[in-house]
């Protein structure tokens, strides 16, 4: 019993403390838009889409972004990056194009921080429940198409996308219009406004609680 009892508390900690482990809600800048650290990338998510437009309209604008986060101001900001290269579809996440890649940063952002699913799994099996259905602390992502800032290296004239409603990851003209999201190197974090998530320590003291009562109960 006590051997289970641990299994129970330590399966219900790790739950509680994996989900989106890589996100940090950082707080707000000064126009009210949340300020999301990515540990894995080192890299702060700015909580706004950038109204759908070309790409390399969206390249301005997030070199043009000027973030102000107290008395600091932030203008660092680039579209997220993909590794490029020539296109190569596939499903188990090892292609350069294609579902379950995770090694862009729009795409770690989907799939692990975020945990969501692409209409195939990695074996090809068929996902009911794929998209975007688990935003984290994110307000204003949409399941929508996003520019990245890496050109298709093969043809300039084309640049790689993410698509938050399917997963799916892969490139076109530059000519159509598509949602853009900054990032900036670094922990950006608003002292002001962060959230804090709930102490463990009151979790871990409930759980305690409980299993002490129940032991009595087993004495008694």
């Amino acid at each position: 019993m006590r051997k289970s009892i641990i299994f129970t508390i330590s399966l219900f900690l790790l739950l509680a403390t994996s989900a989106y482990a890589n996100l940090h809600n950082n707080g707000i800048d000064s126009l009210g838009n949340q300020l999301i650290y990515d540990d894995y990338f080192n890299v702060t998510w700015y909580d706004y889409s950038n109204t759908a437009d070309t790409w390399q309209n969206q390249v301005d604008w997030a070199d043009a972004l000027s973030v102000t986060v107290e008395d600091n101001v932030y203008n660092n900001w680039r579209l997220p990056t993909t590794a490029g290269g020539e296109y190569v579809g596939g499903v188990d996440g090892t292609t350069t194009g294609g579902l379950n890649i995770t090694s862009s940063e729009m795409g770690h952002l989907f799939y692990t921080d975020l945990e969501n699913n692409g209409t195939y799994d990695t074996s090809g099996v068929y996902q009911p429940d794929y998209g975007l259905k688990n935003t984290g602390d994110f307000q204003n992502l949409k399941d929508s198409w996003y520019w990245t800032g890496t050109e298709y290296s093969p043809n300039p004239g084309l640049a790689w996308h993410f698509v938050f409603s399917n997963g799916v990851q892969g490139f076109n003209i530059e000519s159509r219009n598509n949602y853009a999201i900054a990032v900036h190197p670094g922990n950006i974090a608003s002292t002001a406004n962060t959230v804090v998530p709930e102490p463990i320590s009151s979790t871990l003291f409930l759980v305690g609680a409980s299993v002490l009562g129940f032991r009595r109960f087993r004495k008694a």
